[in-house]
């Protein structure tokens, strides 16, 4: 397959023993209500960032699985020695939440380490992602959702080292009105897809999504200090000025940097869509 025949959102691409393994939202039903088609995850696997496998399932949710619907955004991170899935999900009783899996391998079938998500029970969360402090510390960023309290932000919560609960109060890293370029979208400010990366230079990127008057974006933030504790500045230049995000950064086998997101942010047209970039003078930016 290629990457246009192939409707995923948020897409996430783990590079691991000269193999790249995408997953993803799929892209049918995932703005279905209960037992949609959406119930679980896929890999493609490819060598070349190209031609890509077939799906092959990688989680399916059991008759006892607590969750219904919105299985959104998976990623999978390497983390002692095991692949670590976050991931969205929902019920009619229950609030939206990251739930964390695990398997051996990143082509596995991943279960989950707790019965439940380890975002804060009493509010509606999505987007989970990894992060390690400089100290080591395994921590979630996550977005504390605008359809709850109207303007998005995101946050973190530091984890247990075996990443099955968490170990600290949530806190608030930003909100989604805080960059100038910033527009509401049905009268909500948005925060989505948060995604960590450590540049060349040594500083601390988050790539996340929202909203221009141009549409749905990527933007890049950076902390002062170098680490999650702290100050979040907004950055420019948008890595997508338009109608593309919820994406995650990657260095390939062939030692370029690469962003991939979804686009057109239209269901079902949504595809991978992959764009190298670079870090100049302490900035990212799509290559020219």
């Amino acid at each position: 397959m290629k990457l246009s025949e192939i409707n995923i959102r948020d897409p996430f691409i783990l590079p691991e023993n000269g193999k790249y393994y995408m997953y993803g939202t799929r892209g049918a039903g995932c703005w279905a209500g209960e037992k949609a088609p959406n119930m679980g995850f896929d890999v493609y696997i490819s060598t070349d960032l190209e031609n890509w496998s077939e799906p092959q399932e990688v989680f399916s949710a059991s008759d006892d699985f607590w969750a219904t619907h919105n299985f959104w955004a998976p990623e999978v991170h390497k983390y002692n020695d095991k692949f670590y899935m976050f991931a969205s999900f929902k019920n009619a009783d229950r609030n939206r939440g990251t739930q964390i899996l695990v398997a051996d391998t990143p082509d596995g079938k991943f279960k989950p380490i707790s019965d439940y998500p380890v975002t804060p029970e009493e509010w509606m969360s999505l987007d989970g992602t990894l992060y390690i402090d400089t100290n080591g510390a395994p921590h979630i960023v996550f977005c504390h959702e605008h359809c709850q309290i109207k303007n998005g932000t995101v946050c973190e919560l530091q984890l247990s080292d075996d990443l099955s609960k968490a170990v600290s109060e949530p806190r608030t890293l930003f909100a989604g009105s805080d960059p100038w370029w910033a527009r509401k979208e049905h009268n909500n400010w948005v925060t989505d897809g948060p995604f960590l990366y450590r540049g060349e230079s040594g500083r601390l990127y988050m790539i996340w999504s929202s909203f221009t008057d141009s549409g749905y974006v990527q933007a890049v933030s950076y902390s002062d200090n170098g680490d999650i504790s702290g100050n979040w500045k907004h950055d420019l230049p948008l890595l997508a000025e338009k109608d593309g995000g919820h994406g995650m950064i990657f260095k390939g086998f062939d030692g370029k940097l690469y962003l991939i997101l979804h686009r057109p942010n239209n269901n079902p047209m949504e595809r991978p869509v992959l764009t190298e970039i670079c870090e100049v003078d302490g900035h990212l930016e799509t290559k020219q």
